[in-house]
């Protein structure tokens, strides 16, 4: 055998089915406690695209099969049921290949595309039982369905990747055409009783079962009959007033298409729906905090405000409308944030209100025009408050020290640059004006304001950055001054 990267030289037409199989086959593992493989036609031979383990059984290849070659033994096998269409099993007339190996053809769009080996194990065989007997009876059903093209629907993988989706290990119930229960395991039968049916549940209807149990006064979602009687592959929340059950369905289909039974797993999920609502209720009070912070925030706004007012020193008033600047910016922070239940947060909008806040506040009457290029996009929280102060601060000096009488342009331009060598983007952000600096002393006294102090503090401490000020040459609006510019690492 030999390796190969699994994936890259799959037809794009197949590609939507093979990772619908892989998203739904370990119920298939699961049932049949057996090893599964997904074999693809490649170069005169077969990759291994994937392998599921089942839960259910001692794993039967120890070694990951996935971006290899097969066995010898196993070649003709492959080329035997992609070619024919038809499965090969160890029952079959003239068996061949290697033991305790069946293989069924993936088919869709009416075509063979791949071919999944069944691999069960022969060291370790266990004692049948009625449960042993269905779960393997519901697995084949699947590989047979698998070889019609009819499993997974197109449907399943919404419910199949949906928090707290059963497995087969948590209760599987086996119906037939007309929803009555043929099979439930001992696993199922818990959960029935929990939900307080005491009573055997063999050749009972499952959906009468269940909705005499529901609370006559809440509302009954629309999909769960049609999940009870097996007929849509979907899943279902059952909800009385102590115990949620999470119920999923998997119609069964003949060679005609033809619904004849139904699994439906089940899964108490009453412990993960109360966690859930612990996290909604602690998101609920993170954000109603976010939102009282700036309301606090802009009281204290409103009050530096009141008292820049009242002073007589021009530079005392500066300075008042300096600190509510900054605390206008915290304040635009937390009422971002108080607005989303996300670990990230889209920026553009936050700091490009910022900035051109803090140049309306930092020029007064003086006419100063602003220029925005480029996004920020999403970045996470943590970085908010501290990136919204550095664009704050910025401004406020470009309009400050390039900006006279007469106003100017103040511009923000922003991108995300890759440096080579480096496995992670950088953030740059650049803040322009029209001020010359002439000479190194000049430029040497950029750093010696609060201003620039806070700025270099919140780069490099908070935001693990660097920032650097730079001549600027006339660009393409005419414009010459000083550009600062700050590189922020993506990585955290």
């Amino acid at each position: 055998m030999h390796t190969s990267t699994p994936g890259s030289f799959v037809d794009q037409r197949h590609a939507p089915r093979l990772e619908l199989i892989t998203a739904e086959w370990q119920i298939a593992a699961d049932l049949s406690f057996c090893d599964m493989v997904l074999w693809y036609p490649h170069d005169g031979s077969y990759i291994a695209m994937a392998q599921a383990r089942p839960v259910t059984a001692q794993t039967t290849l120890p070694q990951d099969m996935t971006g290899t070659t097969p066995p010898a033994s196993m070649g003709p096998v492959l080329e035997r049921v992609f070619t024919s269409g038809q499965p090969f099993t160890q029952t079959s007339d003239d068996v061949g290949g290697p033991p305790g190996v069946s293989a069924w053809p993936v088919v869709g769009q009416d075509e063979t595309m791949a071919v999944v080996t069944v691999h069960q194990n022969l060291v370790s065989q266990r004692h049948t039982s009625r449960l042993e007997e269905v779960y393997r009876q519901s697995a084949n059903d699947l590989f047979v369905m698998i070889a019609h093209g009819t499993w997974p629907a197109q449907d399943s993988k919404a419910s199949s990747t949906s928090h707290g989706n059963p497995r087969v290990g948590d209760g599987l119930v086996r119906i037939d055409a007309h929803g009555l229960i043929t099979y439930a395991s001992p696993n199922a039968t818990s959960a029935f009783r929990k939900l307080g049916i005491r009573d055997a549940v063999d050749g009972r209807q499952l959906s009468r079962l269940v909705t005499n149990q529901l609370d006559l006064n809440l509302p009954i979602d629309e999909v769960m009959p049609t999940v009870l009687f097996g007929r849509q592959s979907a899943r279902v929340d059952i909800e009385t007033r102590n115990i949620v059950l999470s119920a999923r369905s998997i119609p069964l289909l003949d060679d005609q298409g033809q619904h004849f039974a139904a699994l439906v797993l089940l899964r108490d999920i009453t412990e993960i729906r109360r966690r859930d609502e612990q996290l909604i209720s602690k998101d609920a009070t993170i954000r109603e905090i976010h939102h009282r912070v700036k309301n606090n925030l802009q009281t204290v706004g409103s009050l530096l405000r009141m008292q820049s007012r009242r002073m007589k020193s021009d530079d005392a008033r500066q300075a008042l409308l300096q600190a509510m600047s900054r605390v206008d910016a915290i304040a635009l922070v937390h009422e971002t944030l108080s607005q989303t239940m996300e670990t990230t947060v889209d920026m553009d909008d936050l700091l490009n209100r910022q900035f051109t806040m803090a140049v309306e506040i930092a020029a007064g009457s003086h006419p100063v025009s602003t220029r925005i290029e480029g996004s920020f996009g999403q970045l996470p929280g943590h970085l908010a408050t501290p990136l919204a102060l550095v664009v704050n601060e910025l401004a406020t000096n470009a309009v400050e020290h390039g900006t006279g009488p007469d106003g100017g342009m103040i511009s923000l331009l922003t991108k995300r640059v890759h440096t080579p060598g480096q496995p992670h983007p950088y953030l740059k952000v650049e803040v322009l004006d029209e001020g010359v600096v002439d000479g190194p002393e000049a430029t040497a006294a950029i750093g010696s304001g609060l201003g620039t102090q806070i700025i270099r503090t919140l780069v490099e401490s908070d935001l693990r950055g660097s920032i650097s000020w730079e001549r600027q040459l006339p660009d393409k609006f005419g414009a010459a001054g000083t550009r600062a510019v700050v590189l922020i690492p993506l990585d955290h």
